[in-house]
């Protein structure tokens, strides 16, 4: 079922805002709101009209239940750590950016050996995490909360060392088709959506070196 948004939809930004194109089209709408598409770096993206407020955010975030001991969540970020464990060496560094209230995904590193700094920007937002380099940063179904793509991934890119690896879980775009009865936009604070050629511009963008693991892991190497 859709609804007419144009109201709204004329106040708000039409701006990408991970590569900051005005080129942008009504992709999909639904009762909850539109999504648009960027003509450049094909981002699905919601208006910012369209967004939670940050205290209704968070009220969801914390509905969710990332528990440590939880085999079936753990065997979920394995998906991201197997990955990324293939792919870098004893000694290494590594930053969970938006680990939630429980950094399980830190812990499953360090219980193999790895050091770890966390990030959250709610949870754990220690600003220190930023003052120094990193061999690899894992980012697990964060960056489609990100209202702030272009500033986020920048930021991320910067602390990584030379040859670090950056590693973004997220399930991605396949068709319009596909997105018309997908469940990952129903949840409201899910405001960006990649396709493989979203992730091959930022690739291109940072000069970046592209592997995709599955349906929902880029691994990008500096």
């Amino acid at each position: 079922m859709s609804v007419d948004h144009s109201a709204q939809l004329a106040e708000a930004s039409r701006t990408c805002p991970l590569c900051h194109q005005t080129d942008t089209n009504l992709y999909f709408e639904d009762k909850r709101r539109p999504y648009l598409q960027c003509s450049q770096c094909d981002l699905v993206f919601v208006p910012d009209v369209f967004r939670l407020e940050p205290d209704e955010e968070k009220a969801v975030y914390d509905l969710h239940e990332n528990d440590f001991d939880d085999p079936g969540y753990r065997r979920f970020l394995s998906r991201c750590l197997d990955p990324v464990v293939e792919r870098i060496n004893k000694g290494d560094i590594g930053l969970d950016f938006g680990c939630g209230p429980g950094p399980v995904l830190a812990s499953m590193f360090e219980e193999k050996g790895w050091s770890m700094a966390i990030y959250d920007p709610i949870y754990h937002s220690d600003d220190s995490v930023f003052s120094r380099q990193y061999n690899f940063i894992t980012s697990t179904e964060v960056i489609e909360h990100v209202y702030e793509p272009d500033i986020v991934l920048k930021t991320l890119i910067d602390l990584l060392a030379p040859q670090g690896l950056l590693a973004l879980m997220t399930k991605r775009v396949r068709s319009k088709e596909a997105f018309t009865g997908w469940h990952y936009k129903n949840d409201v604070t899910h405001v960006g959506f990649y396709s493989d050629a979203t992730f091959q511009w930022i690739a291109d963008q940072y000069r970046l070196e592209l592997t995709f693991v599955g349906a929902d892991l880029a691994l990008l190497k500096k």
